[in-house]
């Protein structure tokens, strides 16, 4: 079964991810839309994602239960980045999860949970919300915190790291969380109704002039790979086809509709060739995701976890492409005879998950995934998954090119994940009172 999983996912034709993120525009030119939340402060949505709430008397003993992330400290107002395993300790789902009152959470990315949930195992009720109901803007960058603080008309400097506030903008209701930001800046992220969607950016977008804010586009809204935020359907694979879990099986049922398979939806490419779907999947450790993970209750997928914990095999790293080899890829569309496959600037918007053999003395060491322009640093970077015994600085050879097609060896330096740095948790209360460009 998997490997007839793995020739339909490289046999699919890639396609635009659903939803809003790749129909928006080029507002600024992605260069300079790449450089705000470096330099200034970038607007980006993230409305196509789907939301819900879930409630009941047990809600947190099912998310315990099924979620490698600890409840023992969850005050009201905090937020989770939730992840969801199968019994291999393979991520399955990951989203978002914002306590608003005692058994009563707003989730994100939820079908995991959301199933759970439909099973009758728990006192729980499940409330998705209406398909475009929810507005969610990420605001970040160096700037990011004087425009929100002048359109909420408040300081936001009590905001911890990873917890919301409840503030007004244009008199509306919106949710501000300090850090749920893509880019690795200080920022927030805003929900509100989307009936007040226009009214809300405008004033965001008027405001921000000041701040040389810029509103990011199609190009530029998957900004993941500098901070390394892998990222489902791009850099990984939701490990659903689990054969002998009867608990997956019935997920895996439930998210594609009662059809047999949804992998197909992802497409699948590159060089790296395994028959097992089950090759291309990723534990939160090998994510670098094991600040969430905590063993102080049991959840689905503890005991592998506990295992791979005591002596992990892979990490995430960053990938630095040598210049010469990615202009040669450019090169060879001049040249007579098949070119390399394309390699897309500034990064390959259709859902499709890039899964390169990368080797090191001649031994294979891992996996390279989608390539990620960075204009700020003038690099072709990609996340990648190492052997723990690679080092960091050391150099690996990534064939890029698909099975059957001309290929070509991308020389590449290991890098550290994330690659820049991460100021998500920066102290707001240490930064000016005032913008200090005024």
């Amino acid at each position: 079964m998997t490997g007839s999983i793995v020739q339909a996912m490289r046999n699919t034709k890639p396609y635009y991810f659903p939803g809003a993120l790749f129909s928006l525009p080029e507002y600024e030119g992605w260069q300079a839309e790449q450089m705000s939340w470096h330099e200034t402060v970038c607007i980006g949505s993230w409305s196509f994602a789907p939301w819900g709430v879930l409630e009941g008397p047990e809600t947190t003993k099912l998310l315990q239960d099924y979620s490698i992330n600890s409840f023992a400290n969850n005050p009201v107002g905090q937020v989770k980045h939730l992840v969801g395993c199968n019994t291999k300790g393979k991520v399955l789902a990951e989203g978002i999860l914002m306590k608003v009152a005692e058994e009563k959470f707003l989730i994100t990315t939820l079908p995991w949970w959301q199933y759970i949930a439909t099973l009758g195992r728990y006192d729980v009720h499940f409330t998705p919300a209406a398909p475009g109901s929810i507005t969610l803007y990420q605001v970040c960058g160096p700037r990011a915190l004087y425009l929100l603080e002048e359109v909420c008309g408040e300081s936001l400097r009590d905001v911890k790291f990873m917890h919301f506030k409840d503030v007004k903008i244009a008199g509306h209701d919106v949710k501000a969380t300090n850090g749920l930001t893509m880019s690795g800046e200080i920022g927030f992220e805003l929900r509100f109704s989307s009936e007040y969607h226009d009214e809300i950016l405008d004033l965001l977008l008027k405001a921000g002039e000041k701040y040389g804010a810029c509103h990011l586009g199609s190009r530029t809204a998957m900004q993941h790979v500098e901070a390394a935020f892998p990222t489902m359907g791009f850099q990984y694979l939701p490990a659903v086809a689990d054969d002998d879990d009867e608990l997956v099986a019935g997920f895996r049922h439930f998210m594609s509709g009662g059809q047999v398979s949804n992998e197909s939806q992802f497409k699948l490419a590159g060089s790296f060739e395994s028959d097992d779907v089950r090759d291309y999947y990723f534990s939160p450790l090998e994510l670098g995701w094991s600040s969430h993970l905590k063993f102080d209750h049991d959840f689905y997928g503890r005991a592998a976890l506990e295992l791979e914990a005591r002596q992990p095999k892979r990490r995430i790293i960053t990938f630095e492409f040598d210049k010469a080899d990615v202009v040669a890829i450019y090169a060879s569309l001049f040249d007579e005879g098949e070119p390399y496959r394309y390699l897309d600037i500034p990064i390959y918007d259709f859902m499709t998950i890039q899964a390169d053999r990368v080797m090191q003395g001649g031994r294979l060491v891992g996996i390279s995934t989608t390539p990620f322009y960075s204009y700020y640093y003038r690099k072709m970077l990609a996340i990648g998954f190492v052997d723990t015994a690679v080092e960091l600085d050391s150099r690996v050879e990534i064939t890029w090119g698909d099975p059957g097609t001309p290929q070509k060896i991308i020389h590449a330096t290991v890098k550290q994940s994330p690659y820049k740095p991460d100021r998500r948790r920066t102290r707001l209360t240490d930064l000016p009172l005032t913008f200090p460009g005024r």
